[in-house]
């Protein structure tokens, strides 16, 4: 059985880091993800909003380096949560379990920093070039949490 999936969207607010009582690092957000076609009446894209939810190095990532407005694609598995609400009824929700995060625009496009987000509603990067692998991907791994930027007003790069 196969349960995948990859969403890519703008954050709609800020995340929040918050931990478990067991000190476990989690962090929740929400992308707004257009759809690849318009309205029949309206001419005009659907947009979804996803939850979706990041744990312990992956969720450090998000909530360090996305902020409001910042295009994001998070890959991951979709889970269903049945839960009951304040009045006892039973309800349902939907939400992807990320197990790596990506940036979704490039540094130019997303700020002067990749802690600074471009602003709310500009036009979305391509899928292609702009893309930076997040550290989030590599998450219980043992890899170190740190990345350095490589200049790029070096001409001489070794590739």
């Amino acid at each position: 059985m196969l349960n995948r999936i990859v969403i890519m969207g703008r954050l709609v607010r800020d995340p929040e880091l918050r931990t478990t009582q067991s000190g476990v690092a989690v962090t929740s957000f929400t992308l707004a993800v257009d759809r690849d076609f318009k309205n029949r009446d309206s001419g005009e894209k659907s947009t979804d909003f996803i939850d979706v939810v990041a744990w312990r190095q992956t969720a450090e990532f998000v909530c360090k380096y996305f902020a409001k407005g910042r295009m994001a694609v998070a890959e991951g598995r979709l889970q269903i949560r049945d839960w009951k609400d304040r009045d006892g009824n039973n309800r349902r929700s939907a939400e992807v379990v990320a197990d790596n995060v990506y940036f979704g625009d490039s540094k130019r496009e997303g700020g002067d920093s990749y802690g600074t987000p471009p602003p709310y509603g500009s036009a979305p990067a391509s899928y292609g070039g702009g893309q930076q692998p997040a550290y989030g991907g590599y998450a219980g791994r043992g890899e170190s949490s740190g990345f350095s930027e490589i200049d790029d007003q070096d001409g001489d790069l070794p590739f």
